[in-house]
């Protein structure tokens, strides 16, 4: 191996996983420059990692590598307007998206009586919405597969809160808890990445009786499934 010039080295490590190269710098000093390069990790990035950059709402960016870049990304970036987040996995370099609240389609959310917005500091978008009054919970929200991973397993997560003193009706609804914010059962669809499809997601209780009231949404989770992050992880 120390016989390689580092372009060789460089290229093998590209066939593994943005995790193998950062094994791979702390394994032998011969690999680190090679793990460290601009062309390594550029091949790590999304392809459309520059568009995606020029729609941020913190423009410019300012990174001194590539390898910063990508763990820059790695952290939710807000953009078009701060409708939505960007980010990256960090073990994979597969993209993923946050739609927040206000991209999303909402039965009755221009009725005040039913729903208002309200600032939340826990939430990435600085503002959930709140359920007041409903027996009709309708939500919707969709992505072009243009801007996923290609040849990836998704799962399409709605992130909520319950405002407990002044939640009722919500017992029906199936949470899983996730850092302070709950989790709606998770949809899975997989990106072949071949043309422009629509992925719609929706969470539907149109013919309940029964009023329900206290649910803050912040948005859907376009991410990774949830077994293939554990895997990775181990």
């Amino acid at each position: 191996m120390e016989r390689l010039p580092e372009d060789c080295i460089t290229h093998i490590i590209s066939f593994g996983s943005p995790r193998d190269a950062c094994r791979c710098m702390v394994l032998a000093s011969i690999f680190k420059n090679a793990a460290e390069s601009d062309v390594l990790w550029d091949k790590f990035l999304p392809p459309d990692y520059q568009q995606v950059i020029s729609k941020s709402l913190c423009r410019p960016m300012t990174y001194k590598s590539k390898r910063e870049l990508f763990f820059k990304l790695s952290r939710p970036l807000l953009i078009d307007g701060g409708l939505k987040a960007f980010s990256i996995h960090k073990a994979t370099g597969k993209k993923c998206y946050m739609l927040s609240a206000r991209e999303l389609y909402i039965a009755w959310l221009a009725n005040p009586m039913f729903w208002h917005w309200k600032p939340v500091i826990q939430s990435r978008f600085g503002e959930s919405v709140e359920l007041i009054m409903t027996s009709w919970l309708e939500v919707e929200g969709k992505i072009s597969t243009r801007i996923l991973s290609p040849n990836t397993m998704y799962e399409a997560c709605l992130i909520v809160q319950v405002a407990h003193h002044r939640a009722y009706g919500l017992d029906v609804l199936p949470f899983e808890q996730n850092d302070g914010w709950l989790e709606i059962e998770p949809g899975e669809f997989y990106n072949e990445g071949f043309g422009e499809k629509e992925v719609k997601m929706s969470l539907r209780e149109v013919d309940g009786v029964h009023l329900k009231g206290g649910l803050l949404i912040e948005g859907i989770e376009i991410r990774l499934v949830s077994i293939v992050v554990n895997i990775l992880e181990k």
